[in-house]
């Protein structure tokens, strides 16, 4: 039975982030970070202009479907306009796609100085990505304060709360982030997730669990390590 994020079990979930994969090798990876014990495989869509990286698009995660048929694509789309996305991550084959709530507080946000949209209401993005069949999360960068999300905690299905300023792999983990943890966890369903994404490797995994995450994206910590250690990172991760 393929995952679904909604089953209120609070057993944390790893997510390895394929950002930090082999492209060379990356079906081959992504196959052997599952078999290793990964619950779902973290897919960080940038467009370059909402962050200063680029990145995966519709086709990877269509080729992925078709290499994996059964994994859980977790969507993370770090893009000024996301809306004009859904559709096509829906058909490619995604599960899930997260959003950013910068975009919406000021619709330059990002590298760039003029806005690619007139920014978007979350609610009915948030609708329009449940209506082909995915699950919606909402994301917030390390600056901006928790309060532009707690009203709005409750219409999705997972939070994702950014640990690093988002853009690349292997960066630091922000600490004072997980008093935002704190104060959304306080907000949530027992059906919804928390998720937490940037500089999570053993040594910071513990503090997010307790803070309340229960899903866990990790890169360089798991495929920065030897291959024949995944199993045993994965499952110090989850705890």
């Amino acid at each position: 039975m393929r995952l679904d994020l909604r089953h209120p079990a609070r057993k944390p979930l790893v997510a390895p982030s394929i950002l930090s994969a082999d492209f060379a090798r990356l079906a081959d990876d992504c196959r052997g970070v599952l078999e290793a014990g990964a619950d779902l495989l973290h897919v960080d869509v940038m467009d370059g202009h909402f962050v200063p990286n680029l990145t995966f698009g519709p086709a990877l995660v269509e080729c992925l479907r078709r290499a994996l048929p059964e994994a859980f694509l977790d969507v993370h789309v770090m893009v000024t306009d996301p809306g004009q996305y859904v559709k096509a991550f829906a058909k490619a084959g995604a599960n899930h796609l997260t959003f950013h709530i910068e975009p919406v507080l000021d619709p330059r946000a990002g590298t760039g100085k003029s806005p690619l949209s007139q920014g978007y209401d979350p609610r009915r993005l948030a609708d329009e990505v449940r209506a082909t069949g995915m699950t919606v999360g909402l994301a917030i960068n390390p600056p901006t304060p928790v309060e532009a999300v707690l009203d709005l905690v409750t219409e999705f299905d997972l939070i994702l709360v950014m640990s690093v300023n988002p853009g690349f792999g292997g960066q630091a983990f922000i600490a004072s982030v997980l008093d935002k943890v704190r104060a959304i966890r306080a907000r949530l369903r027992p059906s919804q997730r928390l998720e937490m994404d940037g500089g999570i490797g053993l040594d910071t995994a513990s503090d997010a669990r307790v803070a309340g995450c229960d899903v866990l994206v990790a890169g360089s910590a798991v495929f920065g390590a030897p291959r024949d250690r995944w199993r045993d990172v994965i499952q110090g991760l989850r705890g």
